[in-house]
Formats: C-alpha cells, sequence, structure tokens
C-alpha cells in the first residue's frame, strides 16, 4: 500500500537521509586530509560556477532580495569560506604543542542537520555543506517550505561535485518534502549529533528543545552611532549599502541610525543625497502596521526582503523610483515604537542623541528591545569611542567603519567567514562565535605529565623475613650452623659433625614415630669422634606481619610458604579472601 500523507512521506524521507548520511560519514571519517580538501575544493569550484544560477533561482522562488547581491553571498560562501577554511587542519593529529607536550586530534561529529533559512537559502546552504564536510561530518539539509527548490537546487551542485571527487554516496542529504514534523524528526534522529540552526526564534528553541547539541543564532536589530568625528559621506554611504544590500536579508543589517546632534544636519542631507526617504507620521505609522504581523513584532513576510517601493505599496502609500531606503524619525524604543524593532528590508529608525554617552544609551536600548549579542557598528575616528562603544555594547561583534552586514559576516573585516552568527549567552546561544569547522568537531588532547605530583602514599618500610611453617606434627629445625669444617674429599663422604646433625636428626624422626631408641652407636668404632648427645634448643617463635597485601599472599603461594598473624597485622580485603582461599594464613599470639 502506498503512503500518501506528506508528514509520513516526509518523516520516511528524514529516515532514509540520515541514514544514507550516518553510513557515508562513517566511510568519509577514514579519508585523508588531502583526500578530505580535495572534495571541498571541488565542490566550492562547482559553488563558485552555478552562484549566479542559484541566485536566479532564490528570487524567482522566493521573491525576496537582489540577484546581484545574492550572486555576491554565494561567492561569500564558496569563495571566501573556502579560502578560509582550505588550510585547517581537521583529520587525525592537527596542532602539537612541543613544549608543553599536549597533542590535538580532530574528532568529527557525526551527521549534522542544517537547517537553512528563506532569506539566504543558496549561500547558507553552500556554507553549511561546506564547513560541515570539512569537519569531517555528513550533513542533511532541512529547507525553508518557500525556498526548497533553490537549497535542494544547491545541494544537488555539490552532491555531484563532491561524489566526482570521491566522497561517498549519501553523504550530503536534502529534504524535498518538508514539513514541521520532518524537521522535528530530522532534529531529533537518534542518528542526528549536532543540529546548525538558522532561522526564526520558533525554530531556534525547537532546535535547543531537541536534545542535541546546536549552534542557534538570534535577531540583530543593528544599531548604527555615527560619532562626530566620523567621516560622515563614508559613514552614511557604508550604512545605506548595508541596508539595502539584499534588501536587509541578512540578520546583521543595520536597523538603526543614531547621530550626535552636531552633525545631525551634516547626517540628514548626505541621507537624501543617497536616496533615502524619510516618512511622516501617517506614512510612519502606516508602514509599521504593514511591517509587522498584527499584535506582534514578527516580521511579515511579504515585506522580508521587498525593494522601498514595494513595501510601501504594502503600506497604502508610495514613494519615487530612485528610492533606496525608507527612514523613520523615532522619540523612542520599544513597544510604542514598532519601527524600532527588527525589520529585515530596507527600513531605518533614525535618532539623534546630545552626545557620544546618550548615543551609547540609545545604542544599548535598540539591542537589549531585541538584538542583544548579535552586532553593533560605530562610524568614528575617535579611538577613545570605539574602545568605549567596544566596551559597553551588547553585541559580539562590533563593526567599525564599515557595512554591518559585510563586516559582521568577515567579507569587509577579519572576522571569521560565516553565514551563521552567535549571539552568545544574552542571545540564548551557545557561543558569540562566527561559526566554522572548528565548531563542528570534538578535540581530543593528549597531555603528558610536565609537574611530578607527590605520591598520596607513601611506600611501606619492607616486613620482617617471613617464618615457614614445617610439616604438621613436627616442630621446625633450628637451622644449623655452617660447618668450619672443609667438606669431604672429592669421591664424597660425610664429616663426623654432620654425622652427629644427621643422628640426632633421625633420632627424633623415629621417636616421633613411635620407634624405641636404639643403643647408641659409638662412632669411636669406625675412628671418628664419639657423638655427644644435646637436646636441640626450641625454634624461635614466629614473627607476625604487620601488612599483608593481595600480591604477598601470591608470593607466599607460589613459595610454598604461610603468613603469620596477629591482632595487630593488617589486611587488604583481597588478601583476605585469596589467603584463606589457599589456606596460608596462620594465627599467632
Amino acid at each position: 500500500m502506498s503512503v500518501s500523507d506528506p508528514d509520513l512521506q516526509a518523516v520516511q524521507q528524514v529516515r532514509d537521509l540520515v541514514r544514507a548520511a550516518a553510513a557515508a560519514q562513517k566511510k568519509w571519517a577514514t579519508f585523508s586530509q588531502s583526500q578530505v580538501d580535495s572534495v571541498i575544493d571541488a565542490m566550492a569550484e562547482a559553488a563558485t560556477n552555478a552562484a549566479e544560477q542559484l541566485a536566479r533561482h532564490a528570487v524567482e522562488e522566493t521573491g525576496m532580495g537582489v540577484v546581484a547581491d545574492k550572486v555576491k553571498k554565494n561567492l561569500f560562501s564558496s569563495q571566501n569560506v573556502h579560502r578560509a577554511i582550505a588550510p585547517m587542519p581537521s583529520v587525525g593529529l592537527i596542532r602539537e604543542d612541543k613544549e608543553k607536550k599536549v597533542l590535538e586530534f580532530a574528532e568529527p561529529f557525526g551527521v549534522v542537520a542544517a537547517i537553512i533559512p528563506t532569506t539566504n537559502p543558496t549561500s547558507t546552504a553552500i556554507y553549511k555543506i561546506l564547513i560541515s564536510l570539512k569537519a569531517g561530518n555528513g550533513v542533511v539539509l532541512s529547507p525553508h517550505p518557500t525556498a526548497k527548490g533553490c537549497i535542494c537546487a544547491t545541494a544537488d551542485v555539490m552532491t555531484k561535485a563532491a561524489l566526482k571527487a570521491g566522497a561517498p554516496e549519501g553523504l550530503i542529504g536534502c529534504l524535498t518534502g518538508v514539513t514541521q514534523q520532518a524537521t522535528k524528526e530530522l532534529m531529533t534522529h537518534k542518528d542526528i549529533s549536532l543540529i546548525l540552526a538558522t532561522g526564526g526564534a520558533g525554530l531556534v528553541r525547537a532546535a535547543y528543545s531537541s536534545g542535541k547539541p546546536a549552534y542557534g543564532v538570534g535577531p540583530g536589530n543593528v544599531p548604527v552611532v555615527i560619532e562626530r568625528s566620523a567621516d560622515i559621506k563614508k559613514a552614511v554611504g557604508d550604512l545605506v549599502t548595508g541596508t539595502i544590500f539584499d534588501y536587509g536579508t541578512i540578520c546583521s543589517s543595520e536597523q538603526a541610525i543614531i547621530v550626535e546632534e552636531p552633525i545631525r544636519d551634516a547626517v540628514l542631507q548626505e541621507l537624501r543625497a543617497c536616496g533615502a526617504y524619510f516618512l511622516n507620521a501617517q506614512e510612519a505609522a502606516a508602514l509599521s502596521r504593514a511591517v509587522f504581523r498584527p499584535g506582534t513584532f514578527l516580521v511579515n513576510p511579504k515585506i522580508v526582503g521587498r525593494s522601498p517601493q514595494v513595501i510601501a505599496k504594502e503600506s497604502g502609500f508610495e514613494v519615487p523610483p530612485e528610492t533606496r531606503v525608507l527612514v523613520a524619525e523615532l522619540d523612542g524604543v520599544g513597544r510604542d515604537y514598532p519601527l524600532s524593532a527588527e525589520k529585515l528590508s530596507p527600513i531605518l529608525s533614525f535618532y539623534s542623541a546630545p552626545n557620544f554617552p546618550k548615543a551609547l544609551e540609545r545604542a544599548i536600548q535598540i539591542l537589549e528591545f531585541g538584538g542583544v549579542g548579535h552586532t553593533a557598528v560605530i562610524h568614528s575616528n575617535n579611538d577613545a569611542a570605539i574602545r568605549e562603544y567596544g566596551l559597553r555594547i551588547p553585541a559580539y561583534r562590533v563593526v567599525v567603519n564599515s557595512p554591518a552586514p559585510h563586516g559582521s559576516i568577515g567579507l569587509s573585516t577579519n572576522l571569521f567567514p560565516a553565514m551563521t552568527l552567535g549571539c552568545g549567552a544574552p542571545g540564548n546561544n551557545i557561543t558569540s562565535d562566527n561559526i566554522g569547522p572548528h565548531h563542528l568537531m570534538n578535540i581530543k588532547r593528549v597531555a603528558y605529565e610536565m609537574r611530578p605530583v607527590e605520591p598520596a602514599v607513601k611506600p611501606r618500610p619492607a616486613s620482617p623475613p617471613r617464618q615457614v611453617l614445617a610439616p604438621a606434627g613436627s616442630s621446625a629445625p633450628k637451622p644449623a650452623k655452617p660447618s668450619s669444617v672443609p667438606a669431604a674429599a672429592a669421591g664424597g663422604g660425610v664429616t663426623v659433625p654432620e654425622r652427629q646433625v644427621i643422628a640426632r636428626v633421625v633420632e627424633r624422626f623415629l621417636k616421633q614415630k613411635g620407634v624405641p631408641p636404639a643403643e647408641a652407636v659409638n662412632p669411636s668404632a669406625r675412628g671418628a669422634a664419639p657423638v655427644v648427645e644435646t637436646s636441640a634448643p626450641p625454634p624461635p617463635p614466629p614473627t607476625a606481619a604487620e601488612f599483608v597485601s593481595e600480591q604477598d599472599v601470591r608470593e607466599a603461594v607460589d613459595r610454598g610458604e604461610k603468613i603469620y598473624l596477629s591482632t595487630r597485622t593488617i589486611l587488604t580485603p583481597s588478601a583476605r579472601e585469596l589467603g584463606q582461599e589457599h589456606n596460608v594464613f596462620v594465627e599467632t599470639a
């Protein structure tokens, strides 16, 4: 019977893709560094060649963004990200600190569940596939439903290149049937080791609630402070460039301008020259209603990544065709000022402040309203002001004198190039980093001792010699003192003292057996000295051991000895058990 339910079909596809990726990853984990890098190079080249085709597919399918800008983002992932990760060691021994004597070995997580957004679909897919495979993992992509065509097309381009370069089949998977149930199944599947989530707050929370390790992102709401020492022309040009880049679909795009009052008029003049349209009160109110879903601060998908003209029309008014960005002057931040939230489109809120400290306070308010931990920007030539801003602003990417999206992702700065930007603990993320392959592998460390540790247990003093018990029913003979008489000459013979000792031993033995004593033999009859009978002194009492270990018992068993114990003898449990088993203990007074 065929299965027609979309959820069931999608869930089954998840299971099939994860199973295939897990099997392929086990093979992939055996590849050498050069083999891995050859596959990465091939995929990056294929994505570069398809950058424009994939960009057009994304715009046509989602209706968001600008083809030329999506091409730049695709190339950023296939070229900039690739250049950054290409020299990174990611297989086997990756670092050795000879001075500290620490070795570091890379081990992949396994299979990565990569959640891909509709705002940056193809560039994020390229980026996540590259960093996942570089770290030795397999990857299964879960596309946003409105962008699954272009995302799966991206995965197909990279899969074909990977297979041609020798990667195992199934290492890259992409869901074609996308449902909420399927995404949940993917994130909770037993063979998924890590989740790399880019998307809305609800999706990121679901990733963190899955029980799997997860990297997520938070909202941007990026404030831009233009300090009075800034190059105004460059500052305004940069912030407009950043705001309109792919129509604001990158979450680190500029959202609010804060200027010091002494330069306010100059900034306004430059904004108008750059194509800014300033909204009146009625237009700003209409725009607020259009940008967010009723009663929420969730951005209306109909305005995300759209042109100013489309957004204005959706709001009920029109703007000139040359308009590049919509600007609304606001007096405050928060629920009463909806446009102070993240808008994901070419819309800016505008504030002025009497001085730099007040401008910094306003920037902090904006981030705390929605965007804490993400990104902030300052345009300034005052190093003291830049450092104070960097110290106090609650953002983990502080871009200086550059467009926000370009600087935050590492295109115009030396930050690690990435399309997933962590917001740290304030943004409910596990890291504040730009995510790279080093976040997708475990590091095993082998550390040699450098500073000897004093033993917790001191070596115990040597035990006195153990006494050996004579056979049952007999008394242990006192060891004879070494004779000073030379041994018999060659050919055998026993010396007189030795005869006397032997005679006494034989006599005692016969007496113990009940045999009457015979008349004393007079050795003088054979020319030997008479034997003088003397009673042998009693043997000394045995010495009890102070401490007995299991090893002591084993040695006694091997030698056929007994171990004497007293009430003061310390026995380890294992020694007691082994000694009783072999009957080697003798209790003494």
